[in-house]
C-alpha cells in the first residue's frame, strides 16, 4: 500500500522503555500504520539515517490558555519536539468568563503567570463564554500541536460568585453550581480541574486568587464530581516553601486523593543547595500519597528567571509587596522608596520563601539608563559592596534609578547540577514544570525536553535514552489518560519527533523576541538537534522551519 508519510532507516525509541531498534515507520490517516522494514512507497519520505525516531513529547504543565489565541503553532514548545500540552494549570485561566468581567480574568493571568496586560488585551479574541465554548473556539481556530485542557477553578468560582469569589467561601448553592459547571467541562473534554494553595498566587487587584478561597467543603464537592464521573485528574500548586511539605499541605493532598479517587499531580519538588537533602526527603515523606496517585512534578533544568520591579512575581507571597501589584510606575516607586516597606521586607526575608535573600545570586542583566550600563553582569551583592550598602537597599535603589526598567536574572532552584539526577531519575516523579506560555519575559523552560536529552542523557549519562524518552512521553500521557499518544506503536496517533542524538539539546539561557501582540516581548529557548516535529501524521516543523500546517487537535478526556 501507499502511505502518507514514511520515515526510513531511523533508530526507534518507542516511549515504553524498550531497547532502541532500527526500523522504518509508516503513517496513514494520521496514525502509525506499520513499523519494520517497509518497501511500499509514500507521498512523503523522511530519511532518518543516524537519527532517533520517538513519540512526540507530552508537556504536562503549561499556561498557553491565552497564547493559543495569537500563536497557533506554540513554537516555544513545538520547536523542541513537544506535540501535546496540558494547559489551565494552577487554578487560573480564561473560561468560563462573562463578557463584563473579562478584564478580571486577564489580570489574574497578569499576576499569576506574569503575562503583560497589554499583550492579553490585544491578543485574546474572547469568542467564548462557557468552558465548552472555549474548547470549541480552540478547535475552530486550529493549532500546530495537540491541546489538552484542565478546568481552572478560579474562573469557575468567579463565574458563579462574581468578585466575592476572591473574598469568601462559596455557599452550598453556589458550590453545587460550580460543581455542575466543572462536571460539564470534564464531559466536554477537560482532563480534570486545577487549583492552587500557594500564597504568591494573587489575582485581580492583588487580592487572593479566587480558587484559594475555596473551603474544604467546596473542594470535597468538586473532587466528588470527578469520582462520580469516573474520570479526570487534579493539578495542585501546593508547596509554599520550596521542597518542603507542611502538615497542612500533606493533609490537603491526602484529602483530594481520598475525595476524588483520581490521580493528583502537585507542584513541586526542586533541589536546594542550601538544603541538599530537601528534595529526596520530601519524596520519602510524600511516598504514602505518591503510592495512591499523588504524583509530584520536577524539572530537569536550573530554574533561571528574569525579573523586574514592574511585575515582581517572585515576591507575591510577601505581604509587604501587595501594594505594588497592578499599580502605576510612580506609585510603585513611592512604595519602593518607603523605609517602612523596606523594613517590612527585610523582616520577612528572615524566613525566606521563594527568594532566599542571597543577593550574590541576583545579577543585573539589562538596564535602560546609559549611566548604569557598567553594572550589567554584576551581582547585586557586588554592587552593594561597591556602594557600601546592603543588598536589599541596593536592589531597590537600582530599580528606582532605572525607572523600574532594570532586568535582573537569578537561579532560584536547581542551581547545583549534582542534586538534580536524584529527582529526574526517580520513578515517583513526573518530569514537567515547563510553565510554557507563562512568565513570558521572565523565563522559558519549554525546552526542558531537549535539555533532558542533551544534558542529562548524552553529556552526563544520568539516565538512558530509552528511560528519558519514556519520562517525556508515555508517563505524562498515562497520567492524564491519553491512551493513543506518548508511545510509538501501530495504531497510535502519529505524533513523532525525529532528532539527532549527537546534537539534541537547548541552552541554559533563552533569547528575547519581540513578537507578542503589540510587539510585546517574550523569551524563547532555541532548540538544537530536532530535525522534524510531526503531529497527527503531518510534518509541523522540518529543520526548525514551520511548514505552514496546523495539524493539532483539541484532545478530549
Amino acid at each position: 500500500m501507499s502511505y502518507d508519510l514514511l520515515i526510513k532507516n531511523g533508530t526507534v525509541v518507542d516511549g515504553l522503555g524498550t531497547p532502541r531498534f532500527r526500523a522504518d515507520v509508516a503513517v496513514a490517516n494520521g496514525n502509525i500504520a506499520a513499523i519494520g522494514k517497509i518497501t511500499d512507497g509514500a507521498k512523503q519520505t523522511i530519511d532518518a539515517s543516524d537519527l532517533i525516531v520517538a513519540p512526540g513529547f507530552v508537556d504536562p504543565h503549561t499556561h498557553y490558555d491565552a497564547q493559543i489565541c495569537w500563536d497557533p503553532v506554540l513554537s516555544s514548545s513545538a520547536l523542541h519536539g513537544v506535540t501535546s500540552v496540558m494547559m489551565g494549570n494552577c487554578g487560573v485561566g480564561l473560561a468560563p468568563c462573562k463578557p463584563a468581567v473579562r478584564d478580571i480574568a486577564a489580570w489574574d493571568l497578569v499576576n499569576v503567570e506574569a503575562i503583560p496586560f497589554d499583550v492579553l488585551s490585544r491578543g485574546i479574541g474572547w469568542e467564548w463564554e462557557t468552558f465548552p465554548e472555549y474548547l470549541e473556539a480552540a478547535r475552530q481556530r486550529g493549532s500546530g500541536i495537540n491541546l489538552g485542557f484542565m478546568a481552572p477553578l478560579t474562573p469557575f468560582r468567579h463565574y458563579v460568585m462574581g468578585e466575592e469569589s476572591m473574598d469568601r467561601a462559596a455557599t452550598t448553592a453556589e458550590t453545587a453550581q460550580i460543581k455542575a459547571l466543572l462536571q460539564e467541562a470534564v464531559r466536554a473534554g477537560a482532563f480534570g480541574f486545577t487549583t492552587t494553595a500557594i500564597p504568591q498566587h494573587i489575582g485581580y487587584q492583588g487580592r487572593p486568587l479566587a480558587c484559594r478561597q475555596a473551603s474544604r467543603e467546596e473542594l470535597k464537592a468538586y473532587a466528588n464530581g470527578l469520582k462520580e464521573l469516573g474520570k479526570g485528574t487534579i493539578e495542585l500548586a501546593l508547596t509554599a516553601t520550596a521542597a518542603e511539605l507542611s502538615e497542612e499541605e500533606y493533609g490537603l493532598l491526602d484529602f483530594l486523593l481520598t475525595e476524588s479517587g483520581r490521580p493528583v499531580t502537585w507542584l513541586g519538588v526542586v533541589s536546594r543547595d542550601d538544603k541538599p537533602e530537601a528534595g529526596p526527603d520530601l519524596l520519602r515523606r510524600a511516598e504514602p500519597l505518591i503510592k495512591r496517585g499523588g504524583i509530584p512534578q520536577v524539572t530537569c533544568r536550573p530554574f533561571v528567571i528574569q525579573i523586574n520591579l514592574r511585575n515582581p512575581f517572585i515576591f507575591a507571597n510577601h505581604p509587604s509587596w501587595n501594594p505594588v501589584f497592578n499599580r502605576p510606575t510612580e506609585e510603585q516607586i513611592r512604595v519602593y522608596r518607603d523605609p517602612a516597606f523596606r523594613q517590612a521586607f527585610r523582616t520577612e526575608l528572615e524566613k525566606p520563601r521563594i527568594f532566599s535573600g542571597r543577593w550574590e545570586r541576583l545579577e543585573v542583566k539589562e538596564v535602560s539608563n546609559p549611566a548604569m550600563k557598567a553594572l550589567e553582569g554584576k551581582t547585586v551583592a557586588e554592587i552593594a559592596r561597591m556602594r557600601g550598602k546592603d543588598g536589599l537597599d541596593t536592589f531597590l535603589d537600582l530599580g528606582i534609578e532605572d525607572e523600574l526598567k532594570i532586568e535582573y536574572t537569578i537561579v532560584l532552584f536547581n542551581a547545583n547540577d549534582d542534586l538534580i539526577p536524584a529527582l529526574i531519575t526517580d520513578p515517583r516523579t513526573l518530569i514537567g514544570l515547563s510553565d510554557g506560555g507563562a512568565h513570558v519575559d521572565m523565563l522559558c523552560d519549554a525546552g526542558y525536553c531537549t535539555y533532558l536529552l542533551g544534558t542529562w542523557v548524552r553529556e552526563k549519562q544520568a539516565l538512558s535514552l530509552e528511560y528519558a524518552v519514556q519520562r517525556l512521553t508515555s508517563e505524562p500521557a498515562n497520567f492524564f489518560g491519553v491512551r493513543d499518544r506518548g508511545r510509538l506503536a501501530v495504531g497510535m496517533a502519529a505524533d513523532l519527533v525525529v532528532f539527532d542524538y549527537n546534537t539534541v539539546g537547548s541552552g541554559r539561557r533563552p533569547e528575547m523576541h519581540y513578537d507578542l501582540p503589540g510587539n510585546g516581548r517574550r523569551l524563547l529557548m532555541p532548540a538544537q538537534g530536532i530535525q522534524s516535529t510531526i503531529v497527527n501524521g503531518v510534518v509541523l516543523y522540518n529543520q526548525q522551519q514551520h511548514t505552514g500546517a496546523l495539524p493539532g487537535q483539541v484532545l478530549r478526556s
